[in-house]
């Protein structure tokens, strides 16, 4: 068996757990402040990834995502936000490729915890030529806290397929967590490290888990403003070797606006 169709059998037997690089990031447990929407873009491209069409999935390397998130605050401890995922590829052009919807609800800053707690519900569909696990849904517990000048987050997700081949393998562990350090009041930097275990009961082998390190720089230019860059590798065989993340968003706050009109 050569070389090139190994990695394709083992990508076939890898694909349907590793989560989509479309929206990578690592929540913290604040939610949006209610009359207000934050706009963000999520910008991601994968310089070295998988280079081959099985079952009529595209291959991700040189793909670059798109991915717009609207959140809107609801109350001071719950927001809704909802994304529109796009994908763009040489052969392929522009490409929508899904949408989510996500509620969340947090542990409300009146209670005084010592910690940040939140939990997030996401259901969504992603086009099979993209993903063969069409339809999810997923429950993310998210833990954080500033300690000093560190801040750390935890993010250990679970994941239930409702359409797909790996609709039999029950619920998913999907961790995600943050490590950054504030060297100066604008600069945060550190890193964020993304997985996916497969069954929650029954992890796969390491290496048809997918693993991702990044190292991240978050610029707290404006409360309004939140901008995150970062380079991440994959040391697994089931993960894309080499990827580029950006975000960038916008609060806009229409509720204090009107108030201030009047």
């Amino acid at each position: 068996m050569s070389a090139t169709v190994f990695g394709a059998c083992m990508w076939v037997c890898t694909a349907m757990h590793a989560q989509g690089n479309y929206e990578i990031q690592v929540y913290g447990s604040e939610t949006v402040a209610p009359k207000s929407l934050m706009v963000e873009l999520h910008s991601n491209f994968t310089p070295d990834g998988q280079k081959y069409v099985i079952d009529s999935v595209y291959p991700t390397n040189h793909q670059e995502h798109e991915t717009l998130e609207l959140t809107e605050g609801i109350t001071d401890w719950s927001e809704v936000g909802f994304y529109v995922f796009t994908s763009e590829q040489n052969g392929h052009g522009v490409q929508w490729v899904g949408d989510h919807i996500r509620p969340r609800v947090r542990v409300p800053p009146s209670w005084h915890w010592p910690i940040g707690v939140s939990v997030s519900t996401e259901v969504g569909y992603q086009r099979a030529v993209y993903s063969p696990d069409t339809w999810t849904w997923e429950i993310r517990p998210i833990i954080d806290k500033q300690i000093g000048r560190w801040y750390l987050a935890f993010n250990p997700a679970l994941e239930r397929i409702w359409h797909g081949p790996d609709v039999n393998q029950g619920v998913g562990f999907s961790p995600a967590a943050k490590a950054g350090y504030d060297f100066t009041k604008v600069i945060n930097a550190g890193f964020e490290y993304y997985a996916d275990y497969c069954s929650i009961t029954s992890p796969c082998p390491v290496h048809q888990q997918q693993q991702q390190l990044f190292a991240v720089t978050d610029l707290n230019v404006s409360p309004k403003w939140e901008i995150n860059v970062g380079v991440g590798v994959g040391p697994t065989s089931a993960t894309d070797h080499w990827i580029v993340k950006g975000i960038l968003g916008r609060r806009f706050d229409w509720g204090r606006n009107k108030s201030d009109v009047q």
